[in-house]
């Protein structure tokens, strides 16, 4: 231990200040169990975080639970479905009559803002800005995070259980010895380039679709702002596409003029090159170590599952670490990795399929099958039924 370090000591502390972490940290509190949160960034940069936009049914009905649905209720856009689109097709998709669950647009920035006020008016012990954060013992009862805080401090957390909550980079994934761990990646040869525009959705539900010249999206953050994506090279420079380019190719791709639709621009006040991966760490448990969120599993965005499935794992592992810390009983503990991967694998490969369905590869063997899976889609039932079943969530704990 650094000389004059201040040490605090909680039942969880959690690594990690997104919407995992916050939640976990709203669900212990609501069950009587104390944590406290380190994050490496600020408040204001966590909240401003542009990343996902769809909820899953299983989401929304969990936060409204939790008591953190009043604003979601008020300023969410409830979808039916999606369209599904090749050139000169466009299919609607209506979840809510094939598996009777819709899905909710509502930006990951605001879910985050919602626990953040949520957790403030609770009195959570947050420490922002925090640099060197580093987790330890966690094969021993008593584990514990160091890190320094934003005015140089040495500081130490003495806890009963560690939750990882960091995402891809951070410290937790990281603590867990190659010894312990299995991991699975797959690279897509592919990127989004995303872009956010000040300007009213031209569709009153997301467009998925496929092109000769690369996928393409049409979704929404609200009533006035736009949420567009365009598949691009890996590596791609976001300097090389200007707006007017971005423009156009968004509206041959997403079919501007076909039957009479309109994609209409507006002034881009966001642009970034997401590339696209699959990634799967398990066990999600190590000692006292638990890994939720991005900090256990990465999937492409195609399928909206990456913030879905943080929410499913914490609504495991918030009973589980009730039941050890409260009743001394290990078994939903030493049943959440298995139990959450269960949930991780099915998303893990519905995104694939979404993915791998929608985008060019650059061989005209796939471009076919791809053509007949999507009409398929279309057409069948039975497929439209599959993929809203698990666009639109399957049952936590699945």
């Amino acid at each position: 231990m650094e000389p004059d370090t201040a040490v605090m000591r909680t039942q969880v502390a959690i690594v990690g200040a997104g919407p995992a972490g916050l939640l976990l940290s709203h669900l212990l509190g609501n069950a009587g169990v104390e944590s406290v949160i380190v994050e490496t960034r600020s408040r204001a940069y966590v909240e401003a975080r542009i990343r996902a936009g769809i909820l899953e049914q299983s989401s929304v009905d969990l936060l409204h639970e939790a008591g953190l649905g009043e604003r979601l209720a008020r300023e969410g856009d409830e979808h039916r479905g999606i369209y599904l689109q090749w050139p000169h097709e466009r299919h609607h998709l209506d979840f809510v009559d094939l598996v009777g669950r819709s899905v909710t647009v509502y930006g990951q920035t605001e879910v985050t803002k919602d626990l953040g006020r949520a957790r403030e008016a609770a009195g959570q012990e947050i420490r922002y800005e925090v640099s060197g954060t580093a987790v330890h013992d966690l094969d021993t009862d008593h584990p514990y995070v160091t890190f320094t805080g934003p005015d140089g401090t040495h500081e130490r957390i003495d806890a009963d259980v560690i939750v990882g909550c960091d995402g891809s980079f951070g410290p937790c994934r990281a603590a867990v010895p190659d010894s312990a761990k299995r991991t699975w990646e797959r690279t897509y040869p592919y990127s989004w380039l995303g872009v956010l525009a000040d300007v009213a959705p031209s569709t009153d539900e997301l467009i998925y679709a496929w092109h000769p010249d690369g996928f393409a999206m049409h979704s929404m953050r609200s009533a006035t702002v736009s949420r567009l994506y365009l598949q691009v090279p890996n590596g791609t420079d976001v300097a090389e596409w200007s707006d007017d380019r971005i423009w156009e190719a968004l509206a041959t791709r997403l079919g501007h003029g076909q039957d009479g639709w309109t994609l209409t621009p507006g002034p881009i006040t966001e642009k970034s090159v997401l590339p696209m991966r699959s990634f799967v760490q398990q066990p999600m448990r190590h000692g006292r170590l638990f890994l939720a969120g991005d900090a256990a599993h990465i999937v492409p965005p195609t399928g909206a599952k990456g913030l879905n499935l943080a929410v499913a794992d914490v609504a495991l592992l918030a009973p589980a670490l009730t039941a050890l810390l409260r009743e001394n009983n290990p078994k939903l503990a030493n049943a959440y990795s298995d139990t959450a991967l269960r949930r991780v694998w099915r998303c893990t490969h519905f995104s694939w399929w979404m993915t791998t369905m929608l985008h060019q590869s650059g061989d005209p063997f796939d471009q076919q099958l791809q053509l007949s899976q999507l009409r398929w889609v279309a057409t069948s039932e039975a497929a439209r039924t599959g993929l809203a079943e698990n666009y639109a969530g399957l049952p936590i704990g699945f």
